[in-house]
């Protein structure tokens, strides 16, 4: 077995020599390697602009500004210009149904005066086209006031709001109008009921819970009147914006009654003649309907007068008809319906629709001698 040697610590002249032989050496800056690492990092350093407090406090606020405008983008809290063309005003049903022309014209003549401050509010859709929320009027005015201006292109300042749900569509466009241009008590019945025949909505009374919300209850109470005239009254109506609210509301009891018939029947081929006329038409079988004495256990109110809530629901299959008649089934909570809605709809032609449908759902008569059924 081979003997061990012994290590020792080598001594002065030793370690003297180690060293001259390390200095004797090439370096890596001799041999062509460039400097060490840490050399070329201090001269990258030392050759570096460092940039002052300022300078990087500045840098930073650039960096949360960029932050905040893609938020603010996204959030559609950015103003925006896009061309007039592209804007689609029929994108939702508006709540307006009439608006005066004089009010058009103020608005041209306040435009070319001082430009347009308000922004208007729309959403992006298909093919780089833009649907309208809010602002009708305004892009209403613009719009004429392009096509008088046989060189002009215009755009308009818009906030481009995310998408939407349809049932926050309707409720932004309403808020808007409620606090800009304020719309008639049977506008609002008629924009709920809408709403909820082109499924924004489950129902009329979803519609009016969801866009009138910030409403008090009893200003819900009366658009909930106005709904129903709209219901039963509106393809027969033809001034109906002009309705007082108080008008408006004895024309929904009278309904609420069962005088529905006789109310279509006195508008049915009534000369276009003017509001006047037309309450001329309805008062006396509203009065009518107002004078019914009531019995105390009336099956038409709850404890306190007020109307008994029924659950009706359209079940989406309404269909046009012909001589501009409308059926529509409907779901109530004790049961079905068809309704009609029509100007040439009356009396008789019920009877007659009622008469087929005893015969389809009456039990076929039994032949005595056969003992078939006929």
């Amino acid at each position: 077995m081979a003997k061990r040697r012994r290590l020792e610590a080598p001594g002065a002249e030793e370690l003297a020599d180690l060293e001259a032989g390390f200095a004797a050496k090439p370096t890596p800056d001799r041999i062509g390697l460039g400097a060490p690492i840490a050399q070329i990092a201090g001269e990258i350093a030392r050759a570096a602009d460092p940039l002052d407090v300022e300078k990087r406090v500045s840098n930073a606020r650039d960096s949360v500004d960029a932050e905040a405008w893609r938020l603010a983008q996204i959030e559609g809290r950015v103003i925006t210009e896009i061309a007039l063309d592209a804007i689609d005003l029929d994108h939702i049903m508006r709540d307006r149904m009439v608006v005066e022309a004089s009010e058009i014209e103020e608005l041209k003549t306040s435009i070319r005066a001082n430009g347009l401050r308000l922004p208007i509010e729309v959403v992006a859709i298909d093919g780089g086209r833009y649907g309208l929320i809010s602002g009708w009027r305004r892009v209403t005015a613009l719009q004429q006031m392009q096509a008088e201006d046989a060189e002009g292109q215009y755009t308009i300042k818009a906030f481009v709001r995310p998408p939407y749900e349809a049932g926050a569509l309707y409720t932004a466009m309403v808020e808007e109008n409620e606090l800009r241009a304020q719309i008639t008590p049977y506008e609002r019945g008629r924009i709920a009921v809408m709403s909820a025949r082109l499924g924004a909505f489950v129902d009329t009374e979803a519609a009016i819970e969801t866009i009138f919300a910030a409403a008090s209850k009893a200003k819900r109470s009366k658009i909930r009147s106005f709904a129903l005239v709209h219901e039963e009254l509106g393809d027969m109506l033809q001034f109906p914006t002009d309705l007082s609210e108080r008008n408006g509301l004895r024309l929904a009891f009278a309904l609420r009654e069962g005088f529905g018939q006789k109310l279509r029947t006195a508008l049915r081929g009534s000369p276009r003649s003017g509001p006047t006329y037309e309450w001329a038409l309805l008062e006396p079988i509203v009065s009518a309907a107002e004078a019914v004495e009531r019995l105390p256990d009336d099956t038409h109110v709850n404890r306190g007068g007020r109307p008994r809530k029924q659950f009706t629901r359209p079940l989406g299959n309404t269909e046009a008809l012909a001589n501009g008649i409308t059926m529509e089934g409907v779901y109530h909570e004790d049961g079905y319906s068809i309704r009609l809605r029509g100007r040439v709809v009356d009396a008789e032609m019920v009877d007659l629709l009622m008469d087929q449908l005893r015969r389809l759902l009456s039990p076929l008569p039994v032949n005595k001698l056969t003992g078939t059924k006929n």
